[in-house]
């Protein structure tokens, strides 16, 4: 056989191209490299395995290495680093434990994710300080939560094996950073017993999503006994061998282990030194097909941009429905079906402890502003059902949208949890898919039964009131 698609990483992009390949081509050459052991698994879970509701890592897999080589044909190749690309001779190096292999491709889709970004912090190599952006990471931290939920943590050896409720057993700990993984690991240590101080170094958390789903969410963390420090930029982790203190400008509080949890970066190295264009977001730049600069390679998943369906602009929004959308797109195209992988809206949900929050779209004012945009925002609280049905809640959703063309830009919805905020986003992200203008939303057909829904819906509503607001006139939510 000839013409081999090689893939390099072994997760949600890389693994959805070769399957898709594979049965397109049922004689194709597949070959799968990854570094690690692990390969298609749900990192979006991991903080759910620390807290203890998944109760093993194999849970957050969906197919296995044997899988992948017995029932689906793809020669996986687990334990196998690669270390170069070569585009002229289109070959790729991977290192073993028993040496160098050297691949030759035809189509080649580098799928190699991203990283824990780890601030230039002081003390950031202590032991005690924990990242999320592996599965070996998520395990790490779970055997943590037990030790210190046995009274085994190293920090504190008095407490021994006889203390006999989580109170007595877990202390203070540190999160610095107040985005998704964060706020998932603050909820996660919190259930476990710890003490859980949450440092963001900007004003709000949830950075991307509207001002009142910051505060909102903000004042759920505080009622759920987490210490926000807002505007604490940290500036060490000190101690000794072992993290013992978070220090900011203005304080310094006890930890006896730190989460740091500041955000991912695209891995572009093996790109980079292959002479792959990046692009002006650092991640790898490539075309509606995911072709780089380079002919015949592919760039899918949290390693490679996108582009922004509201602002038409490369993005780099790093979420699994994108890996998963954009390599099954390579998997077709390099079986002889081109196939464009879509854009994205930036949609990204979040859950903290009783309140879910979701974001899709532009909803920052000056990125509105640079894209060619005159945003114009409003925010409503609605009812999540008929007034009249038990046990019903709100739902608060800000909407924006450009003045001129009345265009819909982006939305944010926040509710308890189980009010719906997550899944009437989605009418949304529809609406910025095919350009709706607020009218266009206000006039929705959405589904309407009183355990489920008002008659008009929050998003209605929101699109009402935002509507009447840009010509000039009330209206009433």
């Amino acid at each position: 056989m000839s013409d081999p698609f090689v893939v390099v990483g072994g997760d949600a992009a890389g693994m959805s191209a070769a399957s898709k390949a594979r049965r397109d081509d049922p004689d194709r050459d597949i070959v799968v490299f990854e570094k690690g052991e692990w390969v298609s698994y749900g990192a979006c879970g991991l903080p759910y395995y620390v807290k203890g509701e998944i109760q093993s890592l194999e849970e957050l897999v969906s197919v296995t290495p044997e899988e992948f080589r017995e029932e689906r044909d793809i020669d996986l190749r687990t334990g196998h680093e690669v270390v170069d690309i070569d585009t002229d001779e289109r070959t790729v190096t991977a290192e073993t434990e028993s040496g160098s292999v050297v691949q030759p491709y035809g189509h080649l889709l580098i799928a190699t994710g991203s990283e824990a970004v780890v601030p230039p912090i002081d003390g950031v190599d202590r032991e005690g300080v924990y990242t999320l952006g592996s599965m070996s990471d998520g395990k790490e931290l779970r055997e943590y939560v037990a030790r210190a939920r046995d009274g085994e943590d190293l920090q504190q050896p008095d407490r021994g094996p006889a203390c006999r409720y989580l109170e007595d057993c877990t202390g203070p700990v540190g999160v610095v950073g107040g985005g998704y993984i964060g706020i998932e690991m603050a909820e996660a240590l919190a259930a476990n017993g710890f003490e859980v101080n949450l440092f963001q170094r900007g004003d709000r958390v949830l950075k991307g999503f509207s001002d009142e789903t910051s505060e909102y969410v903000a004042d759920h963390l505080r009622e759920e006994d987490v210490a926000l420090h807002l505007g604490a930029e940290v500036r060490e982790l000190s101690g000794g061998e072992r993290v013992e203190a978070v220090v900011t400008a203005d304080d310094r509080i006890e930890v006896e282990m730190v989460l740091i949890g500041t955000g991912v970066r695209p891995r572009t190295d093996l790109a980079e030194d292959a002479r792959i264009e990046l692009g002006k977001t650092g991640a790898i730049a490539t075309d509606a097909y995911r072709e780089t600069s380079a002919p015949n390679v592919y760039a899918a998943g949290d390693c490679a941009e996108a582009t922004h369906v509201v602002t038409g602009e490369p993005a780099y929004v790093p979420l699994a429905l994108t890996a998963n959308r954009h390599g099954r797109a390579v998997g077709q195209t390099v079986t002889g079906t081109p196939t464009k992988g879509g854009g994205i809206a930036g949609t990204a949900a979040v859950k903290a402890f009783d309140v879910e929050a979701v974001r899709t779209g532009i909803l920052d004012p000056e990125e509105a502003r640079d894209a060619g945009f005159d945003p114009v925002t409003e925010t409503v609280t609605a009812k999540s059902r008929a007034g009249y049905y038990p046990d019903g809640g709100n739902v608060t959703v800000t909407l924006t949208a450009d003045r001129d063309s009345e265009r819909i830009l982006g939305a944010s919805l926040v509710s308890e949890y189980g009010e719906g905020a997550v899944h009437r986003s989605h009418a949304i992200v529809a609406g910025l898919e095919a350009e709706a203008t607020v009218t266009d939303v206000e006039n929705y057909d959405l589904a309407y039964a009183p355990p489920f829904n008002s008659t008009w819906d929050p998003i209605l509503v929101a699109a009402k009131v935002l509507s009447g607001r840009m010509r000039g006139t009330s209206s009433d939510p």
